[in-house]
């Protein structure tokens, strides 16, 4: 089969033709439909975080159809439409049982240590496939499976309730689903705050107010819209010192700086007065659930959760198209979301 695959930190993706994985009992055979490409992959690419073994099959937003299910998986059949949940873990450990799989000693991320969605074929546990519901495509599910997923842990991990007030810094993959999700969660007012003009006209489309952030100080703007209070939750999305920054800065008293994206870089806070003076948290976020996919099928089903606008980009199983999309997202570029559909 056809895989797109990180040979060396720094240097473009590869096509290689590999064998089809071989699978046991408990695993799923899954012809890849759609492959989403995250801007995490192109931190995977360029070693901000590393990837082993190498070479490596990246890609870990997967939706496709079921060839062949294991003899002990007894909730798909072949030919069942199904969303990958991008752990693959034991079930069994402390971590496991307590449904945060993602610290499971033995666990392993598709597309980053194990091989990923950019190919035609993929192997996962069974337990990380959920059934997909026909009103939902493929290139949505594929998406949701890690922009919107992480976007619903990283607002249950800030405890985000009915009323409260959101500061989403990014509006990219996963600010796109943040802005949707924390209205459908019962947040009051969600601030968008991006230096791309398109991405804060397509989120202020889901009801959030735009702050650009291209001319203006983002804080400033979210304090005078607040009366100077601030917001309770602010999610940090980008990866970037300045907006790490300004995701604290900006929290009201009791306010929770939720930390998502990916950097390699340090920012500087102010004990006193933006925490200890506040009662201000800063709380990080590692992935997902597989407990949180049902509700977000179930929002994506109603309408609530719409990511057909945010995909604005669609390749081929084409390693120069793929490596395209990787170098825009290390620019941060227009896209909001590419969609590799092999």
């Amino acid at each position: 089969m056809k895989a797109v695959r990180l040979t060396e930190p720094g240097k473009a993706l590869e096509l290689h033709e590999i064998p089809i994985p071989s699978f046991g009992a408990l695993d799923v055979l899954v012809r890849v439909k759609a492959a989403g490409i995250c801007h995490s992959d192109a931190h995977y690419r360029a070693g901000i975080s590393p990837v082993r073994p190498l070479p490596m099959t990246l890609g870990h937003e997967v939706a496709g159809v079921v060839v062949k299910a294991g003899a002990e998986v007894r909730h798909l059949r072949d030919g069942d439409r199904v969303c990958i949940h991008y752990m693959a873990t034991c079930g069994c450990c402390n971590y496991c049982n307590m449904g945060s799989e993602q610290f499971c000693p033995s666990g392993k991320m598709i597309g980053k240590s194990r091989d990923g969605g950019y190919a035609e074929h993929i192997v996962v546990p069974g337990r990380s496939a959920f059934l997909l519901p026909q009103q939902l495509s493929f290139e949505q599910a594929a998406v949701m499976m890690c922009s919107s997923a992480t976007s619903l842990h990283a607002l249950n991990k800030a405890r985000l309730k009915v009323g409260e007030s959101v500061a989403i810094f990014g509006v990219g993959g996963l600010g796109m689903s943040a802005v949707q999700l924390a209205k459908a969660l019962g947040a009051q007012t969600i601030f968008a705050v991006d230096i791309r003009p398109n991405k804060l006209e397509m989120a202020a489309a889901f009801g959030a107010v735009p702050v650009f952030a291209g001319k203006n100080d983002p804080v400033a703007e979210i304090r005078k819209a607040t009366g100077g209070r601030g917001v309770d939750v602010a999610m940090e999305l980008v990866g970037l010192p300045i907006t790490m920054k300004q995701s604290v800065a900006s929290l009201a008293v009791f306010g929770r700086a939720v930390m998502a994206g990916i950097s390699d870089r340090s920012f500087e806070v102010s004990p006193y007065d933006e925490l200890i003076n506040r009662e201000a948290e800063i709380i990080g976020v590692s992935d997902h659930l597989a407990s949180e996919i049902p509700q977000l099928l179930h929002w994506a089903v109603t309408g609530q959760l719409d990511l057909s606008r945010a995909i604005t980009r669609r390749v081929g199983l084409d390693a120069a198209e793929i490596n395209g999309v990787l170098d825009d997202l290390d620019s941060f570029s227009r896209d909001v979301r590419a969609v590799i559909m092999p």
